[in-house]
């Protein structure tokens, strides 16, 4: 598979060390390498500790490494400015987090379409496609609702909504269905089958559930800060790619 795919996502050498020159400097990243491809949907697994969250906020463009090379799209992110981060932030990669992260005083259609605003779309326009994603997630008669008016499910389909925004080229998505029971857990997950079937972004899924990461193309597991395997994943259909 990944020989005939375009890398998306290539970092060599990935190291983070938080308090340096301290006494109690801690290395988090070992020198991570990682190539992930366009349009497949990968899983980055691991036990608490491991270091997944400090890579992907990496990968976000949320945190910067202390060392080693990481470039999105073809581009060095060490040499993007705060402005050019934050373009990348808001358009290249769609974010979906465990806590849902939206703004309560806000209902779901603002919500979504609050990067939208941020990239200068249009009002007119801002609502089309916010309408557009709610419908798409299974929202569309919950659009004027606020969070605390939503069921977890809900909260995050509307949350994916909002990270699909800006049509990202990177759906980035961190412990999605941590908080929530298993038969909405698998609902989520087959949404995000969905989208990445039909929309033709990048899936990264960072999970501590086997099962849930056995459902993508590849899955790359850390422990203690390094890479220590990288395997096929069965996809959504249960057939190994």
């Amino acid at each position: 598979m990944t020989d005939q795919m375009e890398t998306i996502i290539e970092m060599r050498g990935i190291v983070k060390t938080y308090f340096i020159g301290k006494p109690n400097q801690l290395e988090i990243l070992h020198g991570i390498d990682l190539d992930v491809y366009k349009g497949e949907f990968l899983a980055i697994v691991g036990e608490s500790g491991s270091g997944k969250s400090t890579l992907m906020n990496i990968i976000g463009a949320l945190d910067k490494p202390t060392a080693g090379k990481y470039r999105l799209n073809g581009v060095d992110i060490a040499t993007m400015n705060d402005n050019q981060l934050s373009h990348v932030r808001n358009k290249e990669i769609g974010f979906v987090f465990q806590t849902y992260n939206l703004i309560g005083r806000m209902s779901a259609m603002k919500n979504v379409e609050l990067p939208l605003l941020y990239a200068g779309v249009s009002g007119k326009e801002r609502t089309k496609r916010a309408s557009e994603l709610l419908s798409l997630v299974g929202m569309g008669n919950r659009m004027s609702h606020l969070p605390n008016e939503l069921s977890g499910g809900q909260k995050q389909r509307v949350a994916i909504a909002r990270a699909m925004a800006n049509a990202p080229s990177i759906l980035l998505c961190d412990e999605p269905t941590g908080a929530l029971d298993s038969n909405t857990s698998r609902e989520v997950m087959d949404l995000f089958h969905h989208l990445h079937e039909t929309s033709d972004v990048t899936v990264v899924l960072i999970t501590h559930n086997p099962k849930l990461a056995m459902e993508a193309d590849r899955i790359i597991e850390l422990k203690d800060g390094n890479v220590v395997d990288i395997r096929k994943g069965s996809g959504r259909d249960g057939v190994s790619r």
